[in-house]
């Protein structure tokens, strides 16, 4: 409850906590008191169901105990931990905190079992059974959500099982992308191809560059406005790791494939985001993650001793 937008908040919500809390003792003490008018009979006069008679006995004294100490156990868990608006308590207390905390606990204790493997280079990591067990795990609990539990992704999501890297496909790069995260962003350029049949002719020749079907006079026609697209993707169409730019010779479409699918990506361009996961996982983690991922793409002769 810190993040109000205006202080005001914060004091409206602890007045009316401290209020409610005083309204109810107050409502105790009012009630042990009043005298109700009763029948000479010890009754209030109420009757239902023609024989169920409502007595005017007081309140039972252990009712009344436990009633206050929820009270005032109430007020001292206000005192200690944030309750009260914006006030984080005495014990400074926060869930944000224990989180981490039990984190760092859990990291301290798989440490042993990670540091034999800071030794081994990426080639001999990947060899390792039990380091890609370790790896296939973190996989599973941390990309498969995006990248499926093959790996192979889907529209939008890369496959990591081929060898066409966006940012790179060496280990490093791999785990500098799951370290860092990556935000990828194709911004519209058809203001800057021109009309819809120039930008329709420039689907076409982006299309003749991985031998794709296309319309062979519009590729032509739309060769010369490539240079705008040449700015990211390299005047061969080839991309650029540096950038995450696509590699526009090969038949692998992340985001679709014909002339409509990239006329409405130059159109409206694209932004994709890979989320950074160094305060997810530790850097041994994201060591061996990093390396499961990349042996996924390697030729089987990598992964035979598994």
């Amino acid at each position: 409850m810190s993040d109000f937008f205006n202080s005001g908040w914060s004091v409206f919500i602890s007045a009316v906590t401290i209020l409610g809390l005083i309204a109810c003792l107050a409502l105790l003490f009012g009630a042990s008191r009043r005298k109700v008018m009763s029948a000479t009979d010890n009754t209030t006069g109420h009757v239902w169901d023609g024989d169920l008679v409502e007595l005017n006995n007081p309140l039972p004294r252990w009712w009344m105990m436990l009633f206050i100490i929820t009270v005032v156990f109430g007020a001292i868990y206000l005192a200690l931990y944030p309750g009260l608006g914006a006030r984080a308590g005495t014990l400074q207390w926060t869930s944000t905190g224990e989180h981490q905390a039990d984190v760092a606990a859990a990291r301290a204790q798989i440490a042993p079992l990670y540091a034999r493997f800071n030794t081994l280079a990426p080639e001999a990591l990947a060899k390792d059974a039990q380091a890609m067990a370790l790896g296939e795990r973190l996989f599973v609990n941390n990309c498969a959500q995006c990248h499926g539990s093959n790996a192979r992704g889907s529209k939008g999501f890369p496959n990591l099982t081929d060898t066409d890297w966006l940012w790179g496909g060496t280990p490093e790069r791999i785990m500098e992308t799951i370290r860092e995260g990556r935000d990828g962003n194709m911004p519209p350029m058809a203001a800057a191809v021109g009309t819809s049949e120039e930008v329709r002719n420039v689907a076409n020749y982006v299309l003749s560059l991985s031998d794709s079907p296309h319309n062979s006079v519009a590729a032509q026609l739309g060769r010369p406005k490539f240079v705008v697209c040449a700015a990211c993707h390299g005047m061969d169409g080839k991309g650029n790791p540096a950038l995450g730019s696509a590699n526009l010779t090969d038949k692998i479409w992340l985001h679709g494939w014909g002339e409509d699918a990239i006329v409405r990506m130059v159109n409206e361009g694209k932004h994709n985001v890979m989320p950074a996961h160094k305060d997810r996982l530790s850097e041994d983690q994201i060591r061996v993650l990093g390396t499961y991922v990349w042996s996924l793409s390697q030729p089987g002769s990598l992964t035979a001793q598994r």
